[in-house]
């Protein structure tokens, strides 16, 4: 205790010193526990994103579908997905893809037809609440048509705009039909703007002669299960498929969100706390020096070298605390109303993370491990800091010492 007291009043001798360090070790603390939380923030967006936009946390389809996307590679036996999604509790659509052409007067593109059952779209993903002009298709949108943002604007197509449509169907033969726009998406994806003509599935399974041929079923617990979880649901007994997380089907987005998490906190608690060691040693070597007489005395009088070593660590731990109470206090302060108001990074264009479009407002996320490490990182760097000029301090020889001369 008394070795406490003793440090303590040592830190104060140099006030404006002392005060300097510790606004500086706090000011790197509540850096590193901002930028983490916008970090983490940034990367869950991402993954939420991903996953809650139109992809699911598992898809699943025909087997070697995902090389050629067939239309005469579809899934047979969907009740038993049902069955298992039911029973856990994990929201699952069907969907049926085709591809063919579409026109509005002189103009015309290749398009991917999407049969979808509205309500369910709507009710586990939020794609189809990305609507730009019009409304999404419902359950009596017959020859109505939602199309993506990009194939809208190559179409010069608006709301209520007819569309002749021609496919090849699954018997040979040709489909044509009129449609009318019903609504039109925001940017969501860069193959859904470029591409998708979403209509019902009774339009579909019509259009292309289709006996409710089911290209695609996509789960989503919304967080409730992880990806690899449902996939062995699944895959424990639905034999003859292929169950892919969401990792698997977007790899770029996985492993951009798996290396930015890694390289940016590592990079920069490494910035941050070397910065903040080199502060605290600072202070330390000065104050060895200014109290090298005071070292010799104790030295003088039997004092021994882990006892000086022990001192001086010390005042930089309870400097470091000092720091660390002020700078978790600042850092959650900002890292808290970030994570409540966020802030908007888009300016006039769209936030996209690997392809897909995010919401602009940029918000944190924060967690115990914010706070734990920039802690353990700063106590840890001020330890070792200390231990140069306490080494100093511990080395010196008395008389020398007691003769020192500033």
């Amino acid at each position: 205790m008394k070795t406490i007291e003793v440090s303590w009043r040592n830190l104060w001798r140099n006030p404006t010193r002392t005060n300097v360090t510790i606004a500086a070790v706090a000011l790197c603390i509540s850096i590193l526990i901002i930028f983490q939380s916008m970090i983490i923030g940034l990367i869950d967006k991402a993954v939420f994103t991903t996953t809650n936009l139109v992809v699911g946390e598992v898809q699943i389809h025909a087997e070697s579908y995902l090389d050629d996307r067939s239309l005469y590679k579809y899934l047979k036996n969907t009740k038993k997905i049902k069955s298992i999604a039911k029973k856990n509790n994990i929201g699952l659509v069907e969907r049926s893809y085709g591809y063919g052409l579409i026109s509005s007067g002189t103009k015309s593109a290749g398009t991917q037809f999407w049969g979808v059952e509205p309500e369910l779209e709507l009710k586990y993903f939020d794609f189809a609440k990305h609507i730009d002009q019009g409304g999404f298709l419902n359950n009596s949108s017959s020859n109505k048509i939602v199309l993506g943002n990009k194939l809208a604007l190559s179409l010069a197509a608006e709301v209520g705009s007819e569309l002749v449509v021609f496919v090849q169907g699954a018997d040979g033969s040709l489909g044509n039909e009129l449609f009318y726009v019903s609504g039109i998406l925001k940017n969501v994806a860069d193959n859904i703007d470029r591409s998708a003509a979403i209509i019902l599935k009774d339009d579909f399974n019509i259009l292309f002669s289709a006996d409710n041929m089911i290209h695609e079923i996509a789960l989503n617990s919304k967080g409730n299960f992880t990806a690899e979880e449902i996939q062995n649901l699944i895959s424990a007994e639905i034999k003859n498929v292929e169950i892919d997380t969401w990792k698997q089907l977007m790899p770029t987005i996985s492993l951009m969100t798996e290396k930015m998490s890694v390289f940016m906190r590592v990079l920069f608690s490494s910035i941050f706390t070397i910065a903040a060691g080199l502060g605290v040693m600072n202070t330390m070597i000065m104050s060895t020096y200014d109290r090298m007489r005071e070292f010799g005395i104790i030295r003088a009088i039997g004092g021994t070298p882990f006892r000086i070593i022990k001192q001086v660590s010390l005042e930089a731990i309870i400097l470091t605390f000092i720091a660390s109470i002020i700078g978790t206090i600042l850092g959650l302060s900002v890292a808290l109303y970030f994570q409540k108001f966020g802030f908007d990074v888009s300016g006039k264009g769209n936030l996209s993370f690997g392809g897909v479009v995010m919401d602009p407002i940029w918000k944190g996320s924060v967690s115990v491990g914010i706070v734990i490490l920039p802690l353990i990182l700063m106590f840890l760097v001020s330890v070792f800091s200390s231990l140069y000029p306490a080494s100093i301090a511990a080395r010196i020889n008395p008389v020398e010492a007691i003769h020192y001369k500033k």
